[in-house]
């Protein structure tokens, strides 16, 4: 299994501008530049969408590792906190933090919390990252 985006970018780094497309469709020719990665303007970035590669990723782990338990999720909530710093060889993302918040009936908080462990160490998206993973899971009433 395979999957695929680009991107296009033209000029310098500072003053330059890029696109980024899926074929999927579920975005194309979407606009990225300098001051939206590396300051607040609005728009995406490369760091965003890893972000929501991991949110995405890691909820569906959770909802399987549930259903090893026999559990089954009414909702899985996941903000996933991606941290880029400049070092000495430059920017790195250097730490995701997964912020999980979960309605699952008749889950106690030691199954829960084992699901979400192995979940965060067991998401394909975790494990491509070489960064430090932290995570706050809550399971909700």
């Amino acid at each position: 299994m395979e999957r695929r985006a680009s991107a296009v970018w033209s000029g310098g780094l500072k003053d330059g501008k890029g696109t980024i497309t899926a074929p999927s469709g579920a975005f194309k020719d979407v606009p990225y530049n300098f001051s939206m990665r590396f300051e607040d303007a609005p728009g995406t970035n490369p760091e965003e969408l890893v972000a929501a590669a991991h949110a995405g990723c890691f909820s569906m782990a959770l909802s399987g590792q549930l259903g090893a338990a026999n559990l089954k999720a009414d909702r899985i909530a996941t903000t996933a906190t991606v941290t880029l710093e400049k070092g000495d060889a430059g920017f790195s993302v250097t730490a995701v933090h997964l912020d999980v918040k979960a309605k699952v009936p008749g889950a106690d908080k030691a199954a829960f919390d084992t699901a979400a462990e192995n979940a965060k160490k067991g998401c394909p998206i975790s494990r491509l990252l070489n960064a430090k993973i932290t995570m706050t899971a809550a399971l909700e009433p």
